[in-house]
């Protein structure tokens, strides 16, 4: 993923993932089978999406922290390829948990590079 432009999040580009961007796309539906096994739902809303396992092995710390900044407000604006259409697809997303380790630190204790930076992106469905 070579130029950063794959996902944007509230409209600025952040580095593409060094791993991941598994899209995943979910169909809800009202019911699911009857008594003679036979489906009978029907499917409610519009397909849902989530960005599975972003991660970056290596970030420093002023781009990790920028990234996770932009989940301060939690709901997103969230650009990505959309892989039913393929096309750009703009949504409301939020992030699942954030994870990373620090690598490096500065005299202070503060790390200065993390390794290991994950987060989901999961649609709000609106």
């Amino acid at each position: 993923m070579a130029n950063g432009k794959m996902i944007k999040i509230n409209g600025k580009s952040f580095p593409s993932p060094d791993k991941g961007l598994g899209f995943e796309v979910a169909t809800y539906v009202n019911a699911g089978k009857n008594a003679n096994g036979e489906f009978v739902g029907q499917k409610i809303g519009r397909d849902q999406y989530k960005i599975d396992g972003l991660q970056w092995y290596m970030l420093d710390a002023t781009t990790w922290s920028a990234i996770l900044k932009e989940f301060d407000k939690f709901v997103v604006t969230v650009t990505f390829p959309d892989m039913v259409k393929n096309e750009m697809i703009t949504l409301q997303m939020y992030p699942g948990n954030r994870t990373a380790q620090p690598e490096t630190v500065d005299k202070n204790g503060m790390p200065t590079t993390y390794k290991q930076c994950k987060v989901n992106i999961i649609d709000c469905g609106r």
